[in-house]
């Protein structure tokens, strides 16, 4: 099982960058499919979410309007396209996978439910 992501780097400030995450070794359409960040000493925080199943979405309130989560299920890849970047969204982005998946919302996204798989994450960084 893999979750690869990809795309991070450094950007200035209203720039865009496009994540992705690939996954093998498991089937895409029966997980949620989300992406986190973390900033070294705070606490995980989740960004957007997709359900494999329904291809619905979830993006939290700090990143609604500027991200966009996406799916390619044919090539079990989850993209982030995040616009109008601010330095505060500087941060190690990662997806993860729950099993199973539900419509997306905040409990199945990121309420209390265990990620099955992570991966290894891919940095951004926003300069001002």
């Amino acid at each position: 099982v893999q979750l690869v992501e990809s795309g991070g780097g450094l950007v200035q400030a209203g720039g865009s960058l496009k994540l992705s995450c690939a996954a093998s070794g498991f089937t895409f359409d029966d997980y949620n499919i989300g992406w986190f960040r973390q900033v070294s000493g705070k606490e995980r925080e989740g960004v957007s979410c997709i359900s494999g199943n329904d291809g619905s979405t979830y993006s939290a309130d700090s990143v609604k309007g500027r991200f966009t989560i996406s799916s390619d299920n044919d090539k079990s890849t989850v993209y982030l396209q995040m616009n109008s970047l601010k330095p505060e969204d500087t941060a190690v982005y990662y997806c993860a996978a729950v099993w199973p998946a539900y419509p997306s919302d905040y409990a199945s996204c990121f309420g209390n439910r265990d990620i099955d798989y992570m991966g290894k994450g891919t940095l951004v960084t926003v300069s001002s």
